[in-house]
């Protein structure tokens, strides 16, 4: 199998004099219960050209009817004055990105949305490795829809345990043009990018085709943003067929930026995503969940928070499916209450001690059982793993034309 599905994009950064630290902000759908975090950014950002007021962090997604005519604006704004460079032309970039368990490393490159489809029993070479809430897509599509540049936080992982792609790359980087290297505000680590063009891309390119090869149907898993691809494949469906079958396979809105990390970084680590309940009376709701929880066992843990203490259960398998079946059933059945996706155990036992709140806290997923089981039983629970804690997630930086 050749590789159809990983394309070379045309690049912008922000030009000189724009302060990269002001500029980068974390993905709109961290801190969605810390509206501290996100006051701290405003703070921080002040005046000075950014990303946030090209994005819409989902804590405000109540104002989007107001903000998101705001951002297509400024994005506008941005291309005009130029605030906005092409760095890289039909290339790619290497990023390294330091955190608190090592360098991850990444290849910025376009995904083809025809090679993808989050449709559950989907095969295609681009998957989601999590169940798609549809509900979820429109406030993105409306988002993406009219604007004219894509910031990505979507993270793609590929199964390359020899290395193959990414690594020769950074292993040679000397030879490549660097072209950013900074500190992220808020404890985010530091940011490097390098172009990759000419020999170098083509080398790339040649190693992707070599893990095509190698693979099953399964060529990318969604690490994180499933949304956000999934939205943008909203945008290009809508489009599709009123652009000539000529003009297609050249049409920015088919494709979508994206970093691909290999999945065998010893950088990358799973983190579990915690639940938090509120307006529920959380003995209750406990009882419940006793009454309905998998076979008892002891080789996944599952503990639950409340103001009065923790208790800790263990299956037989991992219990994320069931619980994320009865939180459904449960929120439908009692519309008083409200469910959070929460990264960090300190986070959630701070949220969980308030009165009326619950804090559920899964064992996460090992990585190397990921492929495996995206392949054989399709799409996971929604918000089974994360990819690092809040402030590891992916900064908005890179901008590509979606239109």
């Amino acid at each position: 199998m050749k590789n159809r599905a990983v394309h070379p994009a045309n690049i912008l950064l922000p030009a000189k004099g724009v302060d990269p630290q002001k500029w980068a902000v974390v993905a709109v759908d961290q801190y969605t219960s810390e509206p501290e975090y996100w006051s701290a950014v405003e703070g921080i950002v002040g005046g000075a050209p950014s990303t946030l007021r090209l994005v819409l962090p989902e804590i405000y997604l109540s104002e989007s009817e107001a903000r998101i005519p705001a951002m297509q604006a400024n994005m506008e704004r941005y291309l005009a004055d130029g605030t906005l460079r092409e760095a890289v032309h039909g290339g790619y970039l290497l990023v390294e990105r330091a955190t608190e368990t090592g360098a991850r490393l990444g290849l910025m490159a376009c995904l083809d949305l025809e090679g993808y489809d989050y449709a559950p029993g989907s095969t295609s070479a681009i998957r989601a490795t999590e169940g798609t809430v549809l509900e979820r897509v429109p406030p993105r599509v409306r988002i993406r829809r009219g604007a004219a540049l894509e910031l990505p936080h979507i993270l793609m992982l590929l199964d390359d345990p020899a290395c193959r792609v990414i690594e020769p790359l950074y292993e040679n980087r000397a030879a490549l043009e660097l072209l950013y290297d900074f500190e992220l505000m808020q404890g985010g680590g530091h940011l490097r990018g390098w172009k990759v063009d000419g020999d170098a891309a083509r080398r790339v390119e040649a190693a992707l085709d070599a893990v095509a090869a190698d693979c099953s149907d399964l060529f990318l898993a969604v690490g994180d943003g499933n949304h956000s691809l999934a939205a943008a494949r909203a945008c290009w469906m809508e489009l599709r067929e009123s652009i000539p079958e000529s003009e297609r396979a050249h049409h920015p809105a088919r494709y979508a930026l994206a970093e691909i990390e290999n999945l065998h970084c010893p950088a990358i680590q799973f983190e579990p995503v915690h639940r938090v309940l509120t307006n529920v009376d959380p003995e209750a709701l406990l009882a419940e969940w006793e009454r309905a929880m998998p076979e008892p066992g002891d080789g996944f843990a599952l503990t639950a928070v409340t103001q009065s203490g923790e208790r800790r259960y263990a299956y037989a398998q991992h219990p994320l499916r069931a619980l994320q079946n009865f939180l459904d059933e449960y929120l439908t059945r009692h519309p008083e209450a409200a469910i959070d996706y929460i990264h960090g155990d300190d986070v959630l036992r701070r949220l969980a001690s308030r009165p009326g709140a619950l804090g559920l806290m899964p064992c996460t997923l090992a990585k190397r059982e990921l492929f495996p089981c995206v392949e054989q039983w399709g799409a996971l629970p929604r918000k089974t793993f994360s990819m690092g804690h809040a402030h590891e997630k992916r900064y908005y930086f890179e901008c590509r034309r979606c239109r």
